[in-house]
């Protein structure tokens, strides 16, 4: 049995708001969670993640550690 008086309200079924709309429910300290990002809107759970690579650097480490080949010269005339 928990002492009286030392823990915190606990709500069994707090909301979880993300932009104004309630995406679930769940068991907290606060009636009401507000959040920024969730799995329903994340790039890596929806799927819509893309590598964004401007400076080269994804070619650039794959060429320093051997796992790409660099571009071959158009064929060149061996001497």
């Amino acid at each position: 049995m928990p002492k009286d008086g030392i823990h915190p309200q606990w709500y069994p079924e707090a909301k979880v708001i993300c932009n104004g709309e309630v995406v679930m429910t769940v068991g907290s300290t606060k009636p009401e969670i507000h959040v920024e990002i969730w799995s329903g809107n994340h790039p890596f759970y929806t799927g819509t993640q893309k590598i964004i690579d401007t400076e080269g650097r994804v070619e650039r480490f794959m060429r320093k550690y051997g796992m790409f080949e660099a571009p071959k010269a158009a064929d060149a005339p061996e001497k």
